[in-house]
């Protein structure tokens, strides 16, 4: 890992937020995470790098930053909380229920689609989260 600045720790230092070495540590494994680990592999990941971190303080940094508006909490159906950094442009899950793989993806026409929809019910789109629950296509039994 890199000793430059991540953009979670920029985030904190933007926030005012008070960073103790252990807090940079769990900022910079999230911020390199390819995935959406839960508490427990985060803190798997952050003992590799310092092995003095707790789980309980991976527990408490977590929650902080996703207090804070640097991380977002995904529930994707595991009975895990799942996290990622909060994107800088919006995008939409697709869940692998078979393997847990959590595939990130935009799309313009489902954009649209639910804009068009909010308004057609006399609303405007604000905000929104799209999760969709997928088994692959090679996995399907004939009938």
């Amino acid at each position: 890992m890199t000793k430059a600045m991540t953009s979670i720790e920029a985030r904190c230092a933007e926030k005012g937020m008070r960073m103790t070495e252990q807090r940079r540590v769990i900022a910079r494994v999230l911020n390199d995470a390819e995935d959406h680990p839960d508490v427990e592999e985060l803190y798997r990941r952050c003992v590799k790098v310092d092995n003095r971190i707790s789980i309980s303080t991976v527990y408490r940094t977590v929650k902080l930053f996703e207090d804070a508006g640097i991380i977002e909490r995904h529930d994707f159906r595991e009975g895990r909380a799942r996290f990622e950094q909060i994107p800088e442009t919006h995008h939409d899950h697709l869940i692998n229920l078979r393997t847990g793989e959590v595939v990130e993806f935009q799309s313009e026409e489902i954009e649209r689609l639910q804009a068009e929809v909010a308004r057609k019910l006399g609303y405007k789109l604000i905000d929104h989260r799209l999760e969709l629950y997928a088994v692959p296509l090679k996995d399907e039994k004939p009938r």
